[in-house]
């Protein structure tokens, strides 16, 4: 009546593995030669139902965790699938680089932000390093 609408109750939001994704942050960790990443403590996933706009999130485990539990430093690189997976080959490249970037050299389980004093997580830094890895055109 008068017009209003039912709330829908959004969906649950679901994981599931990528291993794709983690085949490509592998590669990308060598390529690079991020040495400071230990991928065996690396894990990629595919989110579904999610609400953020973004095409990908880099996850650390807390410190508290890490010390309680005896654990490594360890990350999550979680790539939203209605926005990831309708990129190119070289888009989905850039957007794991840019998580990639989000380690610190410690890989002490932080993660840095996309503007530091002496760093920034931006497209041009995505650019410089996505170059030292693709063939030049021409």
């Amino acid at each position: 009546m008068f017009g209003r609408k039912k709330r829908k109750t959004p969906l649950p939001v679901v994981f599931e593995a990528a291993p794709d994704i983690y085949k490509l942050a592998v590669v990308l960790i060598k390529k690079l030669q991020f040495d400071f990443i230990e991928p065996n403590q690396i894990k990629c996933v595919r989110s579904k139902n999610s609400k953020s706009r973004a095409y990908a999130r880099i996850w650390s485990v807390p410190r508290i965790f890490l010390e309680t539990l005896k654990m490594k430093p360890a990350y999550i690189i979680e790539v939203l699938a209605h926005y990831f997976d309708k990129l190119s080959e070289e888009e989905k490249t850039k957007v794991i680089i840019h998580e990639l970037l989000h380690i610190p050299k410690t890989f002490s389980g932080a993660l840095k932000s996309h503007r530091g004093r002496y760093h920034h997580v931006d497209r041009r830094e995505v650019q410089r390093w996505f170059d030292k890895i693709s063939p030049p055109v021409g």
